[in-house]
Parts: C-alpha cells; structure tokens; sequence
C-alpha cells in the first residue's frame, strides 16, 4: 500500500511517499481503506517538530481520515465489512470528561496516523459516518467539526438567539458558523480578507469584521450586541485571548480552541475574567459520544462542510504549505488517498 511517512526526523523534507504491507486487523480491529484525510494545525506543528509527543520515526502523519471498513477482526461486533467510517481523534476517549491517560492515545501523534491506504484501528476507535457525505467532507470531520460542535454544544449549551464571535475562517471557525446556525444562533466572524467575509456572510454570518482594517474588533462586538457576545471559539491563543474576553457579555464563554499567535499571553490582567465572571474552556477536541451526536445532526441536517482544496496524497507537501501560508484557504485542505 502506498503511504506518506517521516523517515528520520521532522521537517517538510522529511515527507516521503512510501510503499508499505498493509497490516491486518487483530482482535476487535476494523481494517480500514482510507479515501480521504484532512490536514489540521494539529498536524503541521507536529510536522514541524514544535509539539513534542514521543513520536518514533518513521512516523505515518495526519489525524482525520474516513473510508470503508474491508475486514474485521475476531470478535467485532459494532461494524461490519462495507460500512464507512471515520477515524477519532483520541482513540480511547469513548465518553464522559477528557483524562490525561487518553491524550496518549491520539492519531497522527503520538499514534501513527491516517496518511495510508489501510490502516487498523480498534472497533472502539471508529465512527459511522453521515450517508450524504462523500469521503473528502467526512475527512474533516474528527477534529475540526468535532472541536466547534463539542465547545459550542456539549460544553456551552449553545442555545437559539445567543450570538457566537468566530476568528477566522479556517476549518474550527467555519464548522461554528454552520453548527452556530443550526442552532439558530447569529454569527459575528472577523478574518484580514473583505472577500473570505463575504464568502462568511454568503454562508450566513450576521456581521463580519475585517481586524486588519480594524484592529479593536472586540470593542465592534461590543456595539453591535449592545452588551457583548455569549460565545468566543479563540483560535489566536497569545494575542486574541484579552479581546475575546473583552467582547463577552458578563458570564460569557471562551473556548480556546488554538496558538495560531503564540502560547505566552504578554502581561495578562486577569482583572476582565472577574468582572466579567467568564468562563475560559480549554479544547481537547471531543469523545466518542459527541462525535455521534454531531454527525446524527449532520445528517438531519444535511449540512456539507466547506472545502478549500484536494490534493492527491503524492502531493501532500503542498497541501501543508497551503496550511502553513494561514491565510490563502477557507474552511478544510483535504489530501485524497
């Protein structure tokens, strides 16, 4: 089977497409053909070497990825040969509150990861996904969808006529602009490009910021809430994180979702998370449970996530260089396999 690996150490020149055996589902495994994968910054700062999680090389990267299940293991019972699936993230987080013992248990780091023909995983580890998807928009679902849905719906009971504060529109942002409407919640959405805010408003966003032209956008959110906002998914981390604060309404919520700007907060006043009594919410994605809740709206729905770009996987170099650029893609990068 062909597969993309680091061979000796991290780096972009370190990616290389291989040939490997395809491996074989022990007890309670699934044998998956994976069709698609989606890249997350999860997977470019691993790449880079900047999150040190005991990776052993060589290493198969990428988290998500979604195909049919070509044979089963002795003794699996939740799925059947013909079914398809998706990968989560953190394969032994089933339900309840994150442990630290399932961090370790994550894909594409430290686990090997989805950017393969075939790869086995436990039955456990694996969820059905929506019918109306095809396999490139059911590869951006374990982490990127599964993130807003998890911080917005599980943990922040978002609720019908709150109002949602998303930066960007990368994959996390623009899944909690369709999962924000779904909810019937109103979306403002700041980004640096006029054209990705109207591509945002064509979606359904209730207001748009451009921070370039506009550096105090949180003092905007303010105004046009009268009060401020119920919900801030921060992808910024070091820079954005006193302005989310700033724009909640008292007893908003952030969740921190990433460090797109760095992970040291400069001289912090923690004096605005009291007066505000805010709830700040740390991300780990979300379990098993959530995963199937989310994809079960999905298809109620029908909602389809947003593709920026599909590379085939031989070209996997420029789909990170896409993601690395930040600013040149909206919504997911997606690498066919």
């Amino acid at each position: 089977m062909k597969a993309v690996q680091l061979k000796n150490g991290f780096g972009f020149e370190e990616l290389t497409l291989t040939e490997l055996d395809i491996p074989m589902p022990g007890r309670l495994e699934v044998l998956i053909r994976i069709r698609a994968a989606s890249l997350n910054y999860r997977d470019l700062v691993i790449l880079n070497g900047v999150m040190p999680i005991g990776i052993q090389f060589p290493f198969i990267p990428l988290s998500d990825g979604a195909g049919e299940i070509v044979a089963v293991g002795e003794g699996v019972t939740k799925f059947q040969v013909g079914q398809r699936v998706a990968a989560n993230l953190q394969q032994k987080f089933i339900g309840g509150s994150t442990r630290a013992e399932v961090l370790k248990d994550s894909l594409g780091g430290p686990l090997s990861g989805v950017a393969a023909e075939y790869i086995v995983l436990h039955e456990e580890g694996v969820v059905a996904i929506p019918d109306h998807l095809t396999w490139e928009e059911a590869s951006t679902l374990p982490i990127a969808a599964l993130t807003a849905w998890s911080m917005l719906m599980e943990s922040g009971g978002l609720r019908a006529g709150d109002t949602v504060l998303l930066q960007g529109t990368g994959g996390v942002s623009i899944f909690g602009l369709q999962f924000s409407l779904m909810a019937g919640a109103r979306v403002i959405i700041t980004s640096s490009s006029n054209d990705k805010l109207e591509r945002a408003k064509a979606l359904g966003a209730w207001q748009t910021i451009n921070y370039s032209e506009v550096p105090e956008w949180d003092k905007v959110a303010l105004e046009l809430t009268g009060g401020g906002v119920d919900h801030v998914l921060d992808v910024g981390g070091a820079t954005t994180m006193a302005q989310s604060i700033n724009a909640l309404r008292t007893g908003g919520t952030v969740s921190m979702i990433g460090f797109l700007s760095g992970l040291t907060i400069p001289e912090f006043d923690v004096t605005s998370i009291l007066q505000k009594a805010a709830t700040i919410r740390g991300s780990q994605v979300g379990n098993r449970e959530h995963f199937e809740n989310m994809n079960r709206a999905i298809s109620h729905h029908q909602l389809h996530p947003v593709i920026d770009r599909v590379f085939p996987l031989s070209r996997i170099g420029e789909a990170f260089a896409l993601l690395a650029e930040g600013k040149q893609y909206f919504g997911k990068i997606v690498v066919q396999i």
